[in-house]
């Protein structure tokens, strides 16, 4: 099926067609000179790219009792925002319920429309730090060391699709475990850890390439100079996600962390839960307390951290474009181009011939996105 795209292109605000054929971008007509941006124009760039999301609307791809129907329901919800490609992330829990977890998981992404827009999957935990703060909001009760026979059961489990692990580099066996998921073409990333600036160099030695949520998952009081934040924003080889949600993040961290790493070397994520876009109250999730705030906020009051997120990733566009002055195209690029090539996606977070047609139309005004329309392989999901 043939179908012509006429927008302004993301990168230069210029106007251009973009033809495609059979869900694949084919050839890219330019027109016109470059005029100044107004937030009236209709924007066309690659879908948003998610490689951290836990659930949404109630449905938690950690908690027992998942069903291909909800993968279902978030995947439609998704496309609505632009998010054309996300990784389903399953955090520290039982190892039936992961087993149980990544059987669904594989199951769902046989459904073309679902396997479309998931990839693969995340595996964030449970190979973390015990330790208060560093823990987050992931039950120590789960929290294990490395097994790696262990692991095998949850990668056979997923067919194999487990595309990213997040973990603590100074947990007894990580170090050996990193070398074992890089043969296996998984992308590692440290997380929720209190490593030190030997052991995170030796784990991006051993092929760890990324640095999950930085400047979350860690201890609300840490050493000024010794901690795990410096190491990580000192390596250039680390690639850093960060939830730019307004909360996770203060605009001064936002600035530091984008001017240090480069807008090259920053990948935006939601980590949404299954909280998100609930009334504000408290709820019981993954066996702990938590509360969600009139404003979108969710806590954990128990050890006074943040338990979960609620922003979408378009919502993360904007603020980084309000937070850091930066252009359009950088901004999409945290959430389109940079997570395809952190994942090794190199189908997809582009617009460029060859790649696969998934496509936003969108709007911005005062730094706020707006999806009017989602295509994923050329096939319009979404209208508004």
């Amino acid at each position: 099926m043939n179908k012509r795209i006429d927008a302004i292109f993301y990168l230069d605000n210029r106007p251009v067609t973009i033809h495609v054929q059979d869900g694949i971008i084919g050839k890219i007509d330019r027109h016109g000179p470059t005029g100044k941006a107004t937030g009236k124009k209709l924007y066309v760039a690659p879908g948003f790219i998610d490689h951290q999301v836990n659930g949404y609307l109630s449905h938690d791809f950690s908690r027992k009792g998942l069903t291909v129907d909800q993968v279902r329901k978030v995947t439609e919800a998704f496309w609505q925002f632009g998010i054309t490609t996300y990784l389903p992330t399953l955090i520290t829990s039982p190892r039936t319920v992961l087993t149980e977890n990544f059987t669904i998981l594989n199951k769902a992404i046989h459904d073309v429309d679902i396997g479309n827009s998931v990839p693969g999957f995340h595996l964030e935990g449970p190979y973390i730090s015990p330790l208060d703060g560093f823990c987050g909001a992931h039950n120590k009760e789960w929290v294990r060391k490395p097994d790696w026979g262990e692991f095998l059961g949850w990668y056979e489990a997923s067919g194999k699709n487990i595309m990213e692990v997040s973990l603590a580099p100074e947990i007894d066996g990580a170090l050996e475990l990193i070398p074992k998921l890089c043969e296996k073409g998984i992308v590692v990333a440290l997380a929720h850890h209190n490593a030190n600036t030997e052991i995170i160099a030796k784990a991006i030695d051993a092929g760890a390439t990324g640095a999950t949520h930085l400047g979350n998952g860690c201890a609300n009081q840490i050493h000024r100079r010794n901690n795990p934040l410096w190491p990580q924003l000192a390596d250039d080889r680390l690639t850093a996600s960060l939830i730019v949600d307004g909360f996770h993040l203060t605009p001064a961290q936002v600035n530091v962390f984008t001017r240090t790493k480069g807008i090259e070397n920053i990948v935006l994520v939601s980590d949404l839960s299954s909280l998100a876009g609930l009334p504000s109250g408290e709820y019981e999730w993954l066996g702990k307390r938590v509360q969600v705030h009139p404003d979108g906020k969710i806590t954990m009051p128990s050890q006074n951290v943040f338990a979960a997120a609620s922003s979408l990733i378009h919502q993360a566009v904007g603020n980084l474009l309000s937070i850091t002055g930066c252009s359009l195209g950088d901004a999409i690029h945290t959430a389109s181009r940079n997570p395809a090539r952190f994942l090794g996606l190199d189908d997809r977070g582009e617009i460029k011939e060859g790649m696969r047609a998934d496509l936003i139309l969108f709007t911005v005004n005062d730094c706020k996105v707006e999806v009017k329309k989602t295509f994923v392989t050329g096939k319009l999901v979404y209208s508004s």
